[in-house]
């Protein structure tokens, strides 16, 4: 009647450790899912129709953003040029998947802004479709207030990146600048783009200085190609167009 009761007992305890274990594994498995379930391998979207990539993103769980838009010639308007993350991240549910837009080959012309005033400008800009970038602002008692000094791109500037143009405008000759429009310093001599700067406040790191291997002159009926001559700026950053102020630091590579 004991050994009876002992083999009972071992029994019912057996019983209940292989249920304890039966729900551990079924606690584990459901937490395996809870956490992998919600994650999800972003898809491949360059060259996709935005619209095909918000339909690919939005049955995933994931959010698209269209963060630029840029000319291209070889991706065709409406397609995906870049994406972040890369396809094949694995991301959580929610998470923002940022694209960049074709908008195809460049097929506008750039207005001339220059001596306009700045609303008639950006009228002007958004008629042609492109926006208005950075502007900047820069003291000038020769011209009436408001007026558009300068803008990059150039008017009638072929290859342009993004559909933006930045613009210098005038404010009266009391004011403290807000900032500039970066100048195209590359193929100045150095001591000339570090005055320029100066003029306006703007000071530069000591430069860079590299070595410029020397192109063969031409052949044929090629044009002779021009060496590069040593002391002149054959690079800068903040690139040209950018907006800077006072507290800009502006870094030449120079050729040797």
């Amino acid at each position: 009647m004991k050994s009876r009761s002992i083999v009972g007992f071992f029994r019912v305890a057996s019983l209940l450790m292989l249920l304890v274990a039966v729900a551990l594994l079924a606690a584990v498995t459901t937490m395996h899912f809870a956490i992998h379930g919600a994650e999800v391998q972003v898809p491949a979207l360059k060259g996709m129709t935005v619209a095909d990539a918000r339909s690919e993103t939005d049955g995933l769980g994931l959010n698209l953003d269209v963060d630029n838009r840029y000319y291209s010639g070889e991706v065709a308007a409406g397609h995906i040029l870049t994406q972040s993350p890369a396809a094949g991240t694995v991301v959580r549910r929610e998470w923002r998947v940022r694209v960049s837009e074709s908008l195809g080959p460049q097929q506008v012309d750039v207005p001339a802004t220059a001596g306009l005033e700045e609303r008639v400008a950006t009228l002007g800009l958004r008629r042609a479709g492109l926006e208005v970038g950075a502007t900047a602002r820069l003291p000038n008692a020769n011209v009436p207030e408001g007026t558009v000094l300068a803008q990059d791109p150039p008017a009638h500037a072929q290859d342009i990146e993004q559909p933006t143009v930045n613009l210098l405008v005038a404010v009266p000759d009391d004011q403290v600048p807000d900032g500039y429009v970066m100048p195209d310093m590359t193929g100045l001599p150095v001591v000339t783009a570090q005055m320029e700067l100066t003029k306006i406040g703007i000071k530069t790191d000591p430069p860079t200085y590299v070595d410029v291997m020397i192109q063969p002159v031409g052949s044929g009926n090629e044009p002779p190609k021009m060496p590069v001559k040593p002391g002149s700026v054959l690079s800068q950053f903040p690139a040209a167009g950018a907006r800077v102020d006072q507290s800009t630091m502006v870094k030449l590579t120079v050729a040797k």
